[in-house]
């Protein structure tokens, strides 16, 4: 049974002028057990709005998503309980300390305050979270200490299957590799799922066993990343995976981000 299956899901969005826009479009997907699997793309690519269908916070308009065999749509009560959502913007209650943040994120899961206290100090310590900052509020932490602390948050439950969403974003170089060294943790000590969602190339090839590249709401490459550039190799050429993003979507990352940037802000104008 694999942790996760997605047989072409579609999901569009109504802009503000009634047009249409297609966020997802008919993608389909699978997650091993045990597997760490990337999507690879732009912001506006639909990697965002394939982890919210996934974890059940919105619905999507056709299409099949099974967790473990079980209907993500018809029974999303249980599938949330196999699986946790760790995204970019992590939110969070401010004025709480990080350790109360747990606590209450333990809570909803069902797990007691006296189950969650020994797990909260075991987890945080593996990664490198200093334990003398545990009781200052939220707002008093930098962005890689509270993404540190949503990482927690979603270990806390033991998940099977685990949805990252940019979890590296922002971050400073010594943070971005504390949380890349979380992921391979909790690959090997907690047997969980991983679908990895980046646009960072080399997160992708040193985390993922498979890379799916995500343009305009579809995956049109999904392999590892060797199989990768030796499909896209040319007169012996081992390509990067930089190059092999370009060979498939006809543009640098670094581009693509800048074009969804510039509509976004158009948008935001008009």
């Amino acid at each position: 049974m694999r942790a996760l299956e997605l047989t072409t899901v579609r999901k569009q969005f109504k802009k503000k002028r009634g047009e249409m826009t297609t966020a997802l479009d008919g993608v389909s997907l699978n997650v091993e057990r045990g597997e760490v699997v990337g999507i690879l793309g732009p912001n506006g690519s639909g990697k965002s709005t394939l982890v919210r269908v996934i974890s059940t916070l919105i619905l999507p308009d056709a299409g099949e998503i099974r967790v473990f065999g079980v209907d993500a749509v018809r029974k999303p009560k249980i599938v949330q309980q196999t699986m946790n959502r760790v995204s970019v913007e992590a939110s969070f209650f401010k004025k709480l300390s990080a350790r109360e943040n747990l606590l209450y994120g333990a809570k909803l899961y069902g797990v007691t305050g006296r189950e969650a206290l020994p797990r909260i100090g075991t987890i945080l310590e593996s990664i490198g979270f200093d334990m003398k900052r545990v009781g200052e509020p939220m707002e008093h932490l930098s962005r890689g200490m509270q993404q540190k602390i949503a990482l927690a948050r979603a270990l806390l439950t033991s998940p099977m299957l685990m949805l990252l969403d940019e979890p590296t974003t922002g971050l400073d170089p010594r943070s971005k590799k504390d949380v890349q060294d979380l992921v391979n943790a909790i690959r090997a000590q907690h047997d969980s799922s991983i679908l990895l969602c980046t646009h960072d190339m080399g997160e992708a090839e040193d985390l993922c066993d498979r890379i799916g590249i995500m343009v305009d709401g579809r995956i049109v490459e999904l392999d590892t990343a060797d199989a990768l550039k030796r499909r896209y190799q040319q007169n012996g050429h081992l390509p990067s995976l930089e190059e092999v993003f370009m060979a498939v979507s006809g543009t640098s990352l670094e581009d693509a981000d800048a074009r969804e940037s510039e509509k976004a802000e158009k948008a935001g104008v008009n």
